[in-house]
């Protein structure tokens, strides 16, 4: 093994383990809904609807911002590009724990068969396994981040793997919702 290999083999070693735990977490916890909040929105599944549709928009303005950082749209970078990128990766980052507590938390990490003995639905077994990875992968994209050794190849792919989860998270969650559903009603309309 190449010491240019290092440290993506030790970031993605280091993300599955986060990403396990977290499934394994969901799996084990009894869901309840005690110390979640809907924002106003008339049901967790609302309030977690409407934020995963935020998060969506600013995971495809990560997306734009880093080609345009990498000077891949041809347009000339703006002082303020770094500084917006990272803002809006924060905030990404902290409405997705947001969203993943109130995932965890109230449902927990289905699979198998509900209590009524229905199995549960592929669906919703697919979206609690990416969302689970997409935590893993946010340990990788922090690393390449902040490493100064990695080679120059391990930024681009821990960023394009954690928008590609982020983005199928939104599609079996978000999307699926809206298009079974409609947009969610909150309690302010």
């Amino acid at each position: 093994m190449g010491r240019g290999m290092t440290v993506p083999l030790t970031a993605f070693a280091a993300g599955a383990v986060v990403a396990l735990l977290v499934g394994v977490f969901g799996t084990l916890h009894d869901p309840t809904l005690s110390g979640t909040t809907t924002l106003g929105f008339d049901t967790v599944l609302a309030m977690k609807v409407a934020v995963t549709c935020v998060i969506g928009v600013l995971a495809v303005l990560q997306l734009l911002g880093a080609l345009w950082l990498y000077g891949k749209l041809g347009l000339a970078l703006p002082s303020w590009l770094g500084t917006a990128h990272r803002a809006t990766g924060a905030v990404a980052l902290l409405l997705s724990v947001f969203v993943a507590y109130h995932c965890i938390w109230a449902l927990g990490l289905e699979s198998g068969h509900l209590p009524d003995g229905e199995k549960v639905p592929l669906r919703t077994v697919v979206h609690g396994v990416l969302g689970c990875a997409v935590f893993g992968a946010v340990v990788v994209k922090v690393t390449a981040v902040r490493s100064k050794r990695a080679p120059g190849w391990f930024l681009p792919v821990a960023g394009g793997l954690l928008f590609a989860l982020l983005i199928l998270v939104v599609l079996t969650s978000a999307v699926w919702y809206l298009d079974a559903n409609g947009w969610p009603s909150n309690s302010y309309t």
